[in-house]
């Protein structure tokens, strides 16, 4: 493994930055290239044959052009839907993300557990796989949100996103009664990238406390994992801070710099 290796990180949008943020945070040595496909984004809107169509060959593409040691699929649609072929395709490891229903069902007290994502992903014989095989007992509510991750988005893009937009979608997920805190939703899984950008948000317009289970921490110690110790620590030094960009499908520039700092450890995406 080169001493800075490059990690390219892959979304329909904007979502996978919160991915991004934890793996930035446990690789800091790292080169990131972001690569948001906007040109085809929301991929709810694009059949599955059409999906896989489009992000084979534009992988193929990327890793041409920026020769990355590590992929990640920051998209659950995405990941649920191309992972084999990627496999199959390219010798890059690849990292994806999937609904985390197994530590959602383990953890859950009441035995009632919500999965959030887009209507894409919750229909996915994927996903119905993942609950018959790791609900443990629970009963599982699945929830496909329609326009969540075009609020996020929006939201992040710095438009106005009022609150009861953003808790109609939140509604369906809180199953039970809200007065009896044994017979009712305890976790919600975050099963799209996008909804951590407004988890803020909906911490606070929930009904009840329940816990939100964001699968990015576990997506960064896997990365991490498989690109092996980073070299400065290896000499027992702080390993430098390596550079990042920003791309766009659809080829506009971004302009959301100061917004995006953070999810690059600070710095300034190219």
């Amino acid at each position: 493994m080169a001493s800075t290796p490059t990690i390219l990180v892959f979304d329909s949008g904007l979502g996978g930055l919160t991915v991004l943020r934890e793996i930035v945070a446990a690789r800091p040595d790292a080169h990131y290239v972001y690569v948001a496909d906007d040109a085809f984004f929301p991929y709810g809107h694009h059949s599955e044959e059409a999906i896989v169509a489009r992000v084979v060959p534009l992988i193929g593409e990327l890793i041409a052009s920026h020769a990355p040691d590590l992929v990640v699929i920051a998209c659950n649609t995405a990941s649920t839907l191309v992972m084999s072929h990627l496999r199959d395709a390219y010798t890059v490891p690849f990292v994806g993300t999937v609904p985390a229903i197994k530590p959602a069902c383990a953890q859950s007290k009441t035995r009632r557990v919500s999965v959030l994502g887009t209507r894409g992903t919750v229909k996915r014989e994927y996903t119905k796989a993942l609950i018959r095989d790791f609900a443990l007992g629970c009963e599982v509510t699945l929830v496909g949100s329609p326009e969540l991750a075009s609020l996020a988005e929006s939201a992040l893009s710095g438009n106005v996103v009022s609150d009861r937009d953003v808790a109609a979608e939140l509604a369906p997920c809180f199953v039970g009664d809200g007065d009896d805190a044994t017979a009712r939703t305890d976790t919600i899984v975050l099963a799209c990238t996008h909804y951590p950008l407004l988890l803020d948000r909906f911490v606070r317009l929930a009904p009840w406390p329940v816990d939100w289970i964001d699968p990015a921490p576990a997506i960064a110690r896997r990365v991490s994992d498989l690109l092996g110790p980073p070299l400065g620590k290896e000499h027992g030094g702080e390993a430098d801070h390596a550079g990042a960009a920003m791309l766009f499908t659809s080829g506009r520039p971004h302009t959301l710099s100061r917004a995006l700092m953070p999810f690059f450890g600070g710095r300034v995406p190219a």
